[in-house]
């Protein structure tokens, strides 16, 4: 496994307990913000802040805070225009919190929610904002899936399936303004269309090894120019793609119980995995279009990393707790920002 040496590291400690955080696109041209969900264990206070991040010295101070009633399970940002971005929070108790930066000094300018207990009966697992802000998914572990419009008097929702608990979601993403992925347990994917409602269009069944199949999905990404290309993370290490127009063979990419010949960077959960914009720009030029790009993952032992298809990991962080969440920023995908088990946010700047 390669390592890389030349990163900047700058490990921030922290007062509470960081459940997810984000880039948020700039409001200015000079301006770099971060999204941070917290949860104060001795309090049982949970807040959504927006913190201001020196480009110089990677020091983050907070500037405006939005107090959530329960636990934050599921962050996205999305930008309905310029120099204006939403943030979808989603939380354990079941509600939904769609929050609204003030583009002049980045304050919380205002906030529309759907309650508990009215998208899903227990926590939402994950949502997924659209590129521009109007719509947002949401699923769960009590089988639904819905879709939430975003307007300006507020939030429409519409269920777009209902499996009554047979079929449990734990992550999903939008592929296109009428496709969105999601996943689950045994390493299942599911594709929906809009335009065919009721029942995904395409679903893909992880049957590769024993080992693989009784995982479950926690985290999916999928690259604008690549849509039919699902990439996913999960249980046991397990890293896969799945290419929705071949057959129900995935790609993979890492994991345990998967063959001799494919590399396995973490034996434990993948936590959160994303196409690596750094890297798919610095070798665009050397990726075939039949091959997956590069991807950076998480994993509760600790483990930050980039992963190349039929390459050698390679390992930017080695933690001595779980690394929950990361971040890639758009603007410069040179810095990554993590946030660690034990109260710590990591920011890191690869050369």
């Amino acid at each position: 496994m390669a390592t890389e040496t030349l990163n900047q590291i700058h490990r921030l400690p922290q007062s509470t307990y960081i459940d997810a955080l984000r880039f948020l696109p700039p409001l200015s041209a000079l301006d770099r913000y971060v999204v941070v969900a917290s949860f104060n264990s001795d309090s049982d206070e949970t807040s959504i802040q927006i913190h201001s991040l020196n480009p110089n010295n990677k020091t983050l101070a907070s500037i405006s805070s939005f107090p959530s009633s329960s636990r934050i399970t599921s962050l996205k940002i999305a930008q309905k225009s310029l120099q204006n971005p939403l943030i979808a929070a989603s939380t354990i108790a079941g509600s939904l919190h769609i929050l609204f930066p003030n583009p002049i000094d980045a304050s919380f300018d205002s906030e529309v929610s759907v309650p508990e207990k009215t998208l899903h009966l227990g926590p939402i697992s994950c949502v997924d904002l659209q590129d521009n802000g109007s719509g947002c998914v949401s699923v769960g572990e009590d089988g639904r899936v819905n879709l939430i419009s975003v307007g300006e008097s507020g939030l429409d929702y519409s269920r777009v399936f209902d499996s009554k608990g047979l079929v449990s979601y734990t992550a999903c993403r939008w592929a296109s303004p009428t496709e969105f992925a999601t996943g689950g347990f045994g390493n299942s994917i599911q594709w929906w269309d809009q335009r065919r409602p009721g029942v995904p269009v395409n679903q893909f069944k992880g049957n590769w090894s024993q080992g693989a199949t009784s995982g479950l999905v926690h985290s999916i990404d999928i690259h604008p120019s690549r849509k039919h290309t699902c990439l996913a993370g999960g249980s046991y290490g397990t890293v896969f793609a799945w290419d929705t127009r071949r057959s129900q063979q995935p790609i993979v990419l890492s994991g345990i119980d998967t063959g001799e010949t494919t590399p396995c960077i973490s034996e434990s959960d993948v936590w959160e995995v994303q196409y690596d914009t750094f890297m798919s720009a610095s070798s665009h030029s050397t990726i075939s279009s039949e091959r997956v790009l590069p991807a950076m993952i998480c994993s509760e032992d600790g483990i930050l990393a980039v992963i190349k298809q039929g390459e050698e990991p390679t390992e930017l962080l080695a933690e001595n707790c779980a690394i929950n969440s990361f971040d890639i920023d758009r603007q410069y995908p040179s810095d990554v920002i993590c946030s660690l088990e034990w109260e710590y946010i990591t920011i890191l700047t690869r050369a």
